[in-house]
């Protein structure tokens, strides 16, 4: 299930992340998984997913165009931002690298547990996990915002 509004969203939902790493979403959804948490989701497996995924990439010397880390006391916000002007600058982009992380995350042992991998996404991944919001954003205007519950 999904919705979307467009504009900075509730006043009660403060974002002490927006305008130091990313500017104020211009838009936000509710993206609600109809999977549970991973038994062993915790502060502990999120950080070693973004840890892992930056290791990879290392591994094989590839630039990806974005830096992903976590925030949050629990490391519950996931945070993706561009690392180069003119990407991941609009919402059809920004969405296109969420649907590329899908392909990463359907190659885990967590995806690989599930009866149809097939059927999941990025957004799911997360919810397993345990990360509550994911931010995307180019780094400089555009940024939008995932609750996902």
């Amino acid at each position: 299930m999904l919705s979307l509004s467009f504009g900075p969203g509730p006043a009660s939902a403060f974002d002490a992340h927006a305008g130091y790493y990313y500017p104020e979403p211009q838009t936000r959804e509710v993206y609600v998984s109809e999977l549970g948490l991973a038994p062993d989701a915790g502060k502990r497996s999120r950080a070693a997913f973004v840890i892992g995924l930056a290791a990879q990439h290392d591994k094989r010397n590839r630039i990806v165009g974005y830096h992903l880390f976590a925030k949050g006391g629990d490391l519950e916000k996931l945070i993706i931002v561009a690392t180069g002007d003119g990407q991941y600058d609009t919402l059809y982009r920004l969405r296109a690298l969420l649907a590329s992380l899908t392909s990463m995350a359907r190659s885990t042992e967590l995806f690989a547990r599930s009866n149809q991998p097939q059927e999941l996404n990025f957004l799911d991944f997360c919810k397993m996990i345990g990360f509550t919001q994911v931010t995307v954003s180019n780094g400089k205007d555009v940024a939008h915002q995932i609750l996902v519950q």
